[in-house]
């Protein structure tokens, strides 16, 4: 088509006309017509890796970081063309810029959907993302609110952490927009649906109802069962007719059970649980099962203290005590004789239906060897064995298989003081001794070395009678007294009473060890194993066996008194005045 005067003419009115219409729409009043702090709608014209460019019909394209517009994996989740909602941060007439903020926008209808749901008590979704001082930070689909510890559930959760990244329903308690804080709970909702919940189960449940119910928590006691709307508990004595440590070996945490309700309070509202009254009683005819003497097999479940249970068959158990287990060995724990999951054989000892106890034995299958040993070593015997074991009391001496015999230190030697056994003997020497006593029912056996020679003390009456004059050595010095060395092994003791007619602090201001003196023997007594000995009394006897210098009265000199030498003296003086 042909350019012409008009039509270049029609073309500048219409340019003219296109710049005064934009002209007209830029000053309109609705154009930029925005206010700070409110929400408007956008289109997103320009996409970069650090800014998004958004149209909010306004002087200029109002600029948003990037990352507003990014999901977890960092990609963007808008195109050029979209419309979205954004936030009014700040606008600037003059220079014609505004800033706005996509996540801001959200927040505020995010709150605006919150104050709405607080107002009719509704409910919303949430995701715990991380644990906190006093609760949990919550994520609410852009917002994070407060969950604290005691809203979590209805009762006090055992592993805390377990609930983070887990979506829950919660209801919103409080709201403040100024501090963006929010508080949330979801107690409540478990309150509100454990209340209805118990309403309908009160009106159904009875006593002997076989009933449903989910392990909500586990203690060493018991397990406590979600009913619906109303816990019930599980006792640990209840769960199984055998014996077990902890409720965790039958039932895990979550798990559904089928149950038997024992006893239900609809006052205090209290249900008794059992799990073992759904199947049969194994103690029912158990003294007919299990008479005493009857001999069978079993298999250990548990060792304590004082013995190991055994299992006879499911659900019936027995326990052999740690006495019972070893004719010969003293044992400080069962597991020295057997171990859990070991099979045994043991005798039935006693059954009390009423307890449900059932007494085993492990050591009547075999017989006793210390019967034997009683009619193979009677009192008297003199037999030979090696030493297995000294100890600072006595000695013992291997004799059959798990039987030893004791030597006491006071039966090595009738006269010597012996400290230590191992200050004569060493383990594995062969030693030669007399049984002394074989108890069977408290299962000691001793012997004794210094029987098979005489007791030297039962000469020591008529070697040593009262008033033998006695010469030995100074073995021991103490302060009450000197013990004195007869002969070999015999020793008498010099009381520090008898040592000297003066009052002496103590016998090592006068003697020493080894040092021979003479004394005189006060008293002996074989049974005691006692010689008494004085020094002072052999000492007075010489005295008064000394030939008499003086005659009684007056001292004497020369055959006269000193009364004379006195006389004759002054008479002498008086002469030769």
């Amino acid at each position: 088509m042909a350019t012409t005067p008009e039509t270049m003419e029609n073309h500048a009115f219409d340019a003219d006309m296109s710049f005064e219409s934009a002209l007209e729409n830029y000053l309109s009043s609705d154009f930029g017509d925005l206010e700070e702090g409110s929400i408007v709608k956008g289109e997103i014209v320009r996409l970069g890796d650090d800014y998004v460019l958004v149209d909010v019909n306004f002087k200029s394209e109002g600029q948003i970081a990037a990352n507003e517009f990014r999901d977890a994996n960092g990609d963007l989740i808008i195109g050029v063309g979209d419309r979205v909602d954004v936030f009014v941060v700040r606008k600037n007439e003059m220079e014609g810029t505004i800033t706005l903020s996509y996540e801001k926008a959200k927040r505020m209808q995010l709150f605006d959907q919150l104050e709405e749901v607080q107002e009719k008590n509704g409910v919303i979704k949430g995701r715990i993302v991380r644990r906190i001082k006093g609760g949990y930070t919550v994520d609410l689909g852009g917002v994070e609110a407060f969950l604290p510890g005691s809203h979590v559930d209805l009762r006090p959760v055992p592993d805390m952490d377990a609930l983070v990244n887990q979506e829950y329903e919660f209801r919103v308690l409080k709201i403040n927009r100024r501090r963006s804080n929010v508080i949330v709970s979801r107690r409540v909702l478990l309150e509100e649906e454990r209340d209805s919940k118990r309403q309908d189960l009160l009106r159904t449940l009875e006593e002997g109802q076989v009933v449903k119910g989910k392990a909500k928590n586990i203690t060493e006691y018991g397990v406590f069962v979600d009913l619906g709307g109303l816990d019930g508990l599980l006792h640990i004595t209840d769960m199984s007719w055998k014996r077990i440590r902890h409720p965790k070996e039958l039932v895990s945490l979550g798990q559904e059970l089928e149950l038997k309700v024992l006893s239900f309070d609809r006052d205090s509202q209290k249900v008794s649980l059992g799990m073992k009254q759904l199947v049969a009683d194994p103690w029912q005819d158990i003294t007919a099962k299990f008479p005493e003497g009857l001999r069978g097999q079993g298999k250990v479940t548990n060792l304590v203290d004082y013995g190991a249970f055994v299992e006879l068959e499911p659900g019936v158990e027995g326990l052999v005590h740690i006495s019972e287990m070893s004719w010969t060995r003293k044992l400080r724990h069962p597991s020295q004789m057997v171990r859990v999951g070991d099979e045994v054989e043991v005798v039935i000892l006693g059954v009390d239906p009423d307890k449900k106890r059932i007494s085993l034995g492990m050591k009547q299958v075999k017989p006793n060897p210390w019967e034997v040993v009683a009619e193979k070593y009677p009192e008297g015997t003199i037999l030979e064995g090696v030493i297995k074991n000294i100890t600072e009391f006595g000695m013992f001496i291997g004799i059959e298989d798990g039987i030893d015999g004791l030597i006491h230190v006071s039966d090595i030697s009738w006269t010597k003081k012996i400290r230590h056994p191992n200050e004569m003997y060493k383990v594995g020497d062969v030693v030669q001794a007399k049984v002394l006593t074989v108890d069977q029912e408290n299962e000691k056996f001793t012997l004794g070395v210094k029987q098979l020679a005489e007791d030297p003390w039962s000469r020591v009456p008529a070697t040593y009678p009262v008033g033998t004059l006695v010469t030995g050595s100074v073995t021991n010095i103490t302060d009450f007294g000197l013990f004195v060395e007869v002969e070999e092994g015999i020793e008498g003791l010099v009381h520090v009473s008898e040592i000297s007619q003066k009052k002496i602090k103590s016998p090592s201001e006068i003697y020493k060890e080894g040092q021979e003196i003479q004394a005189k023997v006060i008293h002996v007594s074989a049974e005691e194993r006692r010689l008494g000995l004085s020094i002072k009394q052999l000492k007075d006897e010489e005295e008064r066996r000394k030939p008499k210098e003086f005659r009684s009265g007056s001292p004497e000199v020369g055959g006269q008194t000193l009364g004379d030498i006195l006389k004759l003296k002054l008479e002498e003086d008086a002469a030769d005045n």
